[in-house]
């Protein structure tokens, strides 16, 4: 049985609460086509992602960089596959807020919701961070910051100006990240013969350490592939979402693994000696440099800067969207929830999030970084849950397919996501813990101390 369960309309605004609506659009554009939706969820995952962390798993993994990737991609095939069934029947904006909203009600949805956010909202300072940092080694005498400010007015306006120009942007800078991957790989494939590698299969084995090195590397290397659940998002700018949701995620997962371990086996081949490394964190230039030299290093940091800037831009867009339904059913203020008169795309929660971005000026990339995955996993366990909970047990799909589709591979992968949850830092499940007891705070005061049932997303348009 696929029919959601239904759903209580959103309260509608006090007389004297909430901002007229009169004149302005109440629906997004339905504009992206399955194509756009790849891209866009390729350019949040950023291909050329796999040589941020590059030296540090290879280390981990003691030169079995590939091997891992070959786990961390099956390992987030599973909560993928969750994410494209409860798109198919919840194709609205909100993500694991919407899904975990309608299957498990208002208080676990908007708890959801709320650690989702901290995922969303440190991701685009991350990138402006990025931009910063590597702009300014190629610019010594402009101060980071400088930058990172540039990056991020520039993509307050895109988010502005609509998701079409998200599309063509996306498919830009995904090109040029794809072109700067194809150049690498054939090179080290034309170097092959000196690159002194035991054979073009050794980076696939998993060594003399067995698997624990392997999995471990893989747990760092999940959160590479944090994007897919961005496309998500997009359900109410899609054209036949329920077709084209569930595809453009797991083609998202599966492209953006394969390219990941293309990258990934390269660079083990032209560079077997994984403990020569002076720098571990910019190991990606010493492969550009040791492969093309100069010119290739300099085309890699531009291509880099550019990745972080497509991941920043679609990585706004998709928290504006989360806000934008918060605001719309009431959880958050209601002018979160007003589209723009002129160009329909959810201003106020662009301002707000770009607002919050401003911290990129003064927050270390550590500090962001380490914490960036705890809204991610949560959110990921979530839907996993969800699938068993709407398919399993309220649409008592039980026969035996129905208990491997929609009890076993879900329990499989929240499993996993929890397996992962656990190999984060103490630091950010401190303060993931914290964002999440300031938002159930909030929550209980919003609903009077849960004596009331908090607004439920409509998922009916008008």
């Amino acid at each position: 049985m696929n029919s959601t369960p239904p759903v209580a309309p959103a309260p509608a605004p006090t007389r004297h609460g909430g901002p007229s609506t009169a004149g302005r659009p109440q629906n997004l554009r339905r504009v992206l086509s399955l194509p756009t939706l790849v891209i866009f969820g390729l350019t949040y995952m950023a291909p050329v992602t796999v040589f941020t962390t590059y030296g540090v798993v290879t280390g981990i993994t003691g030169g079995h960089l590939p091997a891992a990737y070959i786990v961390a991609l099956a390992t987030m095939l599973f909560t993928a596959l969750s994410y494209a069934r409860m798109s198919r029947v919840i194709p609205r904006a909100g993500s694991a807020y919407a899904y975990t909203q309608s299957t498990f009600g208002g208080h676990v949805g908007f708890a959801t919701g709320w650690a989702l956010m901290l995922d969303y909202l440190l991701l685009p300072m991350v990138n402006f961070l990025l931009i910063g940092i590597y702009m300014h080694t190629q610019f010594p005498a402009v101060p980071a910051w400088v930058f990172a400010l540039a990056s991020l007015l520039l993509v307050l306006l895109v988010n502005v100006l609509g998701i079409k120009s998200i599309g063509r942007i996306s498919g830009a800078v995904v090109a040029v990240s794809v072109i700067m991957i194809v150049v690498f790989v054939a090179l080290v494939i034309n170097q092959y013969t000196n690159a002194h590698a035991a054979s073009l299969l050794a980076p696939f084995s998993f060594g003399d350490g067995g698997l624990g090195p392997i999995f471990a590397g893989a747990a760092v290397l999940s959160l590479s592939f944090l994007g897919f659940d961005a496309i998500s998002t997009l359900s109410e700018e899609a054209k036949d979402p329920e077709r084209n949701i569930p595809r453009a995620i797991m083609l998202t997962t599966l492209i953006g693994g394969l390219i990941f371990i293309a990258v990934a086996w390269a660079g083990a081949v032209a560079h077997p000696d994984w403990t020569s490394f002076v720098d571990p964190d910019a190991a990606g230039v010493e492969l550009m440099a040791g492969v093309g030299g100069t010119v290739l290093t300099s085309i890699f940091v531009a291509v880099y800067v550019a990745g972080a800037f497509g991941s920043g831009l679609t990585c706004q867009a998709s928290v504006t969207r989360i806000i934008y339904s918060m605001g719309r059913d009431g959880l958050l203020p209601r002018r979160l929830g007003l589209l723009h008169r002129r160009f329909s795309t959810p201003v106020y929660a662009t301002l707000v999030v770009s607002a919050f971005s401003l911290t990129c000026l003064f927050v270390d990339l550590a500090t962001a970084a380490s914490v960036v995955s705890f809204g991610a996993l949560a959110a990921f366990s979530m839907v996993n849950l969800s699938v068993a909970k709407h398919y399993y047990i309220d649409g008592r799909q039980r026969g035996a397919r129905g208990v491997f589709k929609y009890l076993v591979l879900p329990l499989a992968g929240f499993a996993l996501t929890v397996w992962l949850w656990t190999s984060l830092a103490p630091s950010s499940l401190l303060v993931g813990g914290i964002w999440l007891l300031i938002g159930v705070g909030f929550l209980a005061l919003r609903t009077r101390g849960f004596r009331q049932a908090p607004p439920r997303l409509d998922f009916a348009e008008d």
